[in-house]
């Protein structure tokens, strides 16, 4: 199945580049030119990647990226950001909001498209990775019920929460505050402590149910990431 991509990029020039190199490697490429057309698209049509820059004439990227992150439907999309601003920190900060890679304009198309393939690959996009997954996990939304390798968890609702936003998705690291945000909402007295707590007894509990697999990765700096 051809793999279909969305590019936010508001340079007609630069996205007509990265849409041939793209489409020349057989993706589809629907490109948007505004934060706001982008959410739409966003929300009516299925896409297998975000090509996401972060200068935009209605908005930012990091603030489109921040709310993908917190939806469910969206919270597992490959996204690839672009900027003008190569220094370390717009990176990191581009990183911990959940973005999987970064390149620095100007960029060569090549690299990007190289770059592309490699997060669809990662994705499971064409291969039987993103099939295995449930097969470690299942996930019931309904019941908020998580089981491991068909043994139901005994988690509390802010475990639940966090492991299930950690599976959906799943390879990616994940910031303690966009955890925070998925567990306790706007819950003020929470903090990151209150996440390392809970990803601690989360531990605990898979390490129980399966004693021959670490699944949380710590970050330093960043943050916990769930290894499928």
């Amino acid at each position: 199945m051809t793999a279909r991509l969305l590019l936010l990029e508001d340079d007609p020039a630069i996205a007509r580049t990265v849409a041939y190199a793209l489409e020349r490697d057989g993706l589809a490429v629907m490109h948007s030119l505004l934060v706001h057309d982008a959410r739409q698209q966003l929300a009516s049509q299925r896409f297998d990647l975000l090509v996401l820059d972060v200068g935009l004439p209605d908005g930012s990227g990091l603030d489109l990226l921040r709310e993908l992150r917190n939806a469910a439907a969206t919270a597992a999309l490959p996204v690839l950001m672009l900027s003008a601003h190569g220094e370390e920190i717009d990176r990191v900060l581009g990183l911990e909001l959940g973005a999987d890679d970064y390149l620095a304009k100007p960029f060569s198309p090549r690299e990007l498209a190289a770059r592309v393939k490699a997060l669809l690959r990662r994705a499971g996009h064409g291969s039987p990775i993103a099939a295995a997954v449930p097969t470690v996990f299942l996930d019931d939304e309904t019941g908020q019920r998580i089981s491991l390798r068909g043994q139901p968890l005994p988690l509390t609702r802010r475990e639940y929460r966090l492991l299930s936003h950690l599976l959906r998705g799943a390879g990616r690291i994940h910031s303690r505050d966009v955890l925070l945000a998925a567990a306790w909402g706007d819950d003020s007295e929470s903090t990151d402590r209150t996440v390392d707590t809970h990803i601690k007894t989360l531990r605990a509990k898979l390490r129980e149910m399966d004693p021959a697999r670490e699944y949380i990765s710590t970050h330093r700096g960043m943050g916990y990431c769930l290894d499928v």
